[in-house]
Formats: structure tokens, sequence, C-alpha cells
């Protein structure tokens, strides 16, 4: 995780340029949702700790990898690409693959995932212009759309992160 993800954003984002602060949310989010897998085994990490929910947190750094490959990959640069978890990615087909992951999946593997596409999104990112629309045939979504979108799909899931680690072994915060 980089250094500067490891702290809430400071003041001075508040007066920097739009592309900058959505961003540093954006990486920020996505540093929490990884702490909140730090320290834990690949046991606890499969814990569906907040039943009825299957949820897991390793299901949650698998699905957060997909969606941010998919809005980066496909959407912007508009690769026909196909997930990495879920369908004929998951040894069962299963279409919800990223949140359910198979016996073999190991938290370390996920999270070095995880960080591969996240750095990958960010260079696809930083090549596109905020008002650049998707490059794919459903061409709708603007850049700063999807870059809102994915500050508010991490926001989501790192409030499930926060319940599922409290839940694990009451660990709290971000």
């Amino acid at each position: 995780m980089p250094e500067a993800w490891t702290n809430p954003p400071t003041d001075e984002v508040a007066a920097a340029d739009e592309r900058s602060t959505l961003m540093t949310f954006l990486d920020y989010q996505r540093a929490i949702l990884a702490r909140k897998a730090e320290g834990l085994t690949d046991e606890q990490a499969r814990t569906t700790a907040c039943p009825p929910s299957d949820m897991t947190i390793l299901g949650l750094i698998r699905h957060m990898a997909d969606v941010d490959r998919g809005w980066s990959r496909r959407a912007v640069l508009g690769a026909d690409i196909e997930p990495i978890y879920c369908g004929s990615a998951h040894p069962d087909g299963d279409p919800d693959g990223d949140f359910h992951a198979p016996p073999d999946a190991t938290l370390g593997d996920a999270l070095t995932t995880y960080w591969e596409v996240i750095a990958e999104s960010n260079r696809i990112f930083a090549a596109a212009a905020l008002d650049d629309i998707e490059a794919n045939a459903r061409a709708t979504y603007s850049v700063r759309w999807i870059l809102v979108h994915l500050v508010e799909e991490y926001a989501r899931h790192c409030g499930h992160a926060d319940l599922l680690r409290q839940a694990i072994d009451g660990a709290t915060g971000d």
C-alpha cells in the first residue's frame, strides 16, 4: 500500500483541483478496505461474520479488484476483458465468484491482485480526461462519474468490512 494512502485526506485536498480531490478520496477508500484485511488469516478472511449475509472480507477484496478493473479497463478503455473471479473465471462458473472464493483462494493472492489492479487503474484514469465518455458500447458515463461511483462503492464496502472485521476479532476504526 502506498505510504500516502495511510492517512485520511488532509485539509490541503479541500482546495485541490477536481482530479486530485477525486483520486485522493478514491485512494483513501481503497486503502481502508485493504487495512480491514490486515493481520487476518485466510480462515478469518473467509468468515461470514454477519449472518444471514455470506459476505466475507476476502470476497470484498476480490469483488473490488474486479469492479475497479471493470470500470477502468472495460469502461474507460473499452477493452473486451473477462472478470478476474466471476463466471468462467471461477472454478464453478459462479457469476458471483468474486464474493464466493474457491477453497484454494488466499487473502495474500487477492491483495496482490487488488494492488496490481489499482496501479493499472490509476494509470488509466491519469491518462483520461474527466469529461471523457466510456469507450465501450454503452458510452454513457464520464470518467468523472466513474471516479465518483468508485468512491461511493468503495465507501459502501468499507462499511461492510468494518462490520465484518469487528465481528471477527473486535478491531474497529479505519
